[in-house]
């Protein structure tokens, strides 16, 4: 390609007139308007944020087999609590990210957002890879989890630049990385905590890093329509000298009001969305919860191979490619049927017009399988299966999980629209908070009940817990026009 022409050419719009003063994007065609982004270009935007959720997972899941070594090398001394904490206080730092990365994205856009977070991401991984201590590694954990961005601005920005049915795919495809960062991970950090030391894991981390830094930072464009929109607004005022333009974005408070309250009132917005939205309270607390089964297992795993089946490090970490092959599978599953689903049922009972609810079929099904795969997961060492057959098991788990995730999120995408970035973010602290907390109440559980009936008890809240999107799927179109952040999406 020529250097001087611009992968995506500017926009010679019509300019607004005080009888015309809103700046839109032209309904014929706006090279701008993210939705009509060349395809080419979509598909290297899709892929600059899977390389990072890639990195992002890496640099999590990476350090989990060897966690008690960890301790034990700073401390001196085993520590089972702490070893647990050092994986899952990454989740609590994710629990606050979000409540100021959404908002951040929504005012600054999700370009300027994603440069910044990334920056600290890449400052706390250097920081863990160097910590002399417990306490400073464990700080450093938190802190790096609090700079993840991908979680969030992953899903609004598939939601920027993809139209409503085409979103499912682009939703599976930037799932798929963190799922091989997820098997990759613990496989190489297996295998160099051996030989190198858990060291050289984390500043490999830090380099994959940096190289998404630079890609973020030379090849992303602003994706959000509203920064976009008030961008250009703000430069045709000059050109025209015409305070009166405006997008449908603006109003005079806004534009004379200061930044830090703005800022303040995009960081209540989450919560404010939670309270307005009964359908996010329920998808975020059921979604946040069977998504703490992954913490759950990642914390387990390791232990149960080691103890009961004899696997060395290396193996342990190997063994996780299991639920990343079975989540891929999830993946592809989801790929080829969300969409085509959501088509369908739009055709069939909507007029040719899918509602968002219509994305939920497949998290259904994954509900009622749930609490079988759990439950088995647990029953599988205590009964001491062959470890193939717990290394299935595991590998359902990893299809359910995926077939729940992507569902739930392709939802809260089409349902807030421009909002997403916030009620994701509800979703998110449900699901950290779980993946801080339940992780850490899994060892009294088991130790008073055993592995079998302890997971047979953690099956049983899963059965329990199936009405809840039965519900949102029955009622959820009903419920979403109480709320002044969905009403409009019917």
């Amino acid at each position: 390609m020529d250097e001087i022409q611009p992968l995506l050419g500017r926009i010679d719009e019509p300019r607004p007139t005080s009888a015309n003063p809103l700046v839109d994007f032209d309904p014929n065609g706006d090279p701008d308007n993210p939705l009509e982004w060349p395809k080419a270009y979509k598909r290297g935007v899709v892929f600059l944020l899977a390389l990072l959720s890639f990195t992002v997972t890496f640099t999590c899941i990476g350090i989990v087999p060897v966690a008690e070594r960890i301790i034990f090398d700073l401390e001196g001394r085993e520590s089972k609590s702490a070893s647990i904490l050092l994986v899952t206080v990454w989740e609590l730092g994710e629990a606050c990210g979000p409540l100021l990365i959404a908002p951040l994205s929504e005012i600054y856009g999700r370009y300027p957002t994603f440069n910044v977070a990334n920056i600290i991401f890449i400052f706390g991984i250097v920081l863990t890879a160097s910590s002399p201590t417990t306490g400073l590694l464990v700080f450093s954990r938190f802190l790096t989890g609090v700079a993840v961005a991908s979680n969030v601005l992953n899903p609004a920005i598939i939601g920027d630049i993809f139209p409503s049915e085409s979103r499912g795919s682009g939703m599976s495809l930037i799932m798929l990385a963190p799922l091989l960062g997820g098997a990759v991970g613990p496989a190489i950090s297996g295998l160099i905590a051996e030989s190198l030391g858990w060291r050289k894991i984390l500043w490999m981390s830090a380099i994959l890093a940096i190289v998404c830094e630079v890609l973020f930072f030379t090849l992303l464009r602003e994706t959000y329509k509203v920064s976009i929109l008030k961008h250009r607004a703000t430069r045709l005022r000059k050109e025209n000298q015409d305070e009166s333009i405006k997008c449908p974005y603006e109003s005079d408070e806004a534009a004379s009001a200061l930044y830090w309250s703005a800022l303040r009132t995009s960081i209540k917005r989450p919560i404010v969305v939670m309270l307005d939205s009964s359908v996010l309270q329920i998808l975020a607390f059921y979604g946040g919860l069977m998504f703490t089964l992954y913490y759950v297992l990642a914390t387990t795993l390791p232990g149960i191979l080691m103890e009961i089946y004899g696997f060395s490090p290396a193996q342990t970490g190997l063994s996780f490619m299991t639920f990343s092959l079975g989540a891929t599978f999830g993946i592809l599953l989801s790929n080829s049927f969300v969409d085509r689903i959501y088509i369908k049922l739009g055709k069939s009972y909507g007029g040719g017009t899918a509602i968002p609810e219509y994305r939920l079929p497949f998290m259904i099904m994954g509900a009622v399988l749930m609490p079988l795969v759990v439950a088995l997961y647990g029953w599988g060492p205590d009964a001491h299966w062959p470890v193939h057959l717990l290394l299935i098991i595991v590998a359902f788990l990893g299809v359910v999980l995926l077939m729940t995730s992507i569902a739930l999120t392709s939802y809260v995408v089409d349902a807030f629209g421009i909002y997403s970035a916030s009620a994701m973010t509800i979703v998110l602290i449900a699901r950290c908070l779980g993946g801080t907390l339940l992780p850490l109440a899994i060892p009294p559980l088991t130790s008073a009940l055993g592995l079998g009936y302890g997971f047979m008890f953690l099956g049983a809240i899963c059965l329990v817990l199936i009405p809840l999107p039965v519900a949102v799927m029955r009622y959820g179109r009903r419920l979403r026009q109480h709320s002044v952040y969905t009403k409009d999406v019917i």
